[in-house]
């Protein structure tokens, strides 16, 4: 008997029937001793990935730069606070020493503060 080539055992499989290759499956089972059961990997529940950093931070003032009323004014429009308590803020900065301007606030809301405040010239660093 000739040896068959794999490429002409698998044009003969393409050739059979479903009920052929069935057949086919029990008879191989049978003459080695072996079940042709699927195997499938292991499946692996993926967690969703919690967000890498904080969600929350506190804006601080770290230096006021030039424009002191500028920045009062930046720190009373991007907060929502009275211009009395935004002049506190801006003068309780001092080098070394930032002044919180919001505690607590998601990055989205602390980026848009920060960008006000920039922009009136002063430093800010989220903590």
């Amino acid at each position: 008997m000739a040896k068959l080539t794999n490429e002409e055992i698998i044009a003969s499989l393409k050739e059979m029937t479903i009920l052929e290759l069935n057949d086919l499956v029990k008879d191989i089972e049978k003459e080695f001793g072996v079940t042709a059961a699927v195997v499938q990997a292991p499946v692996q529940e993926v967690e969703p990935k919690e967000p890498v950093g904080p969600t929350e931070v506190t804006v601080m003032l770290k230096e006021v730069g030039q424009t002191k009323i500028a920045v009062i004014k930046a720190v009373k429009e991007a907060t929502g606070i009275d211009l009395m308590s935004a002049k506190k803020i801006v003068d309780a900065c001092a080098p070394g020493s930032p002044s919180v301007i919001k505690e607590k606030v998601k990055i989205e809301e602390a980026d848009t503060i920060k960008e006000a405040i920039l922009a009136a010239g002063a430093v800010v660093e989220y903590k």
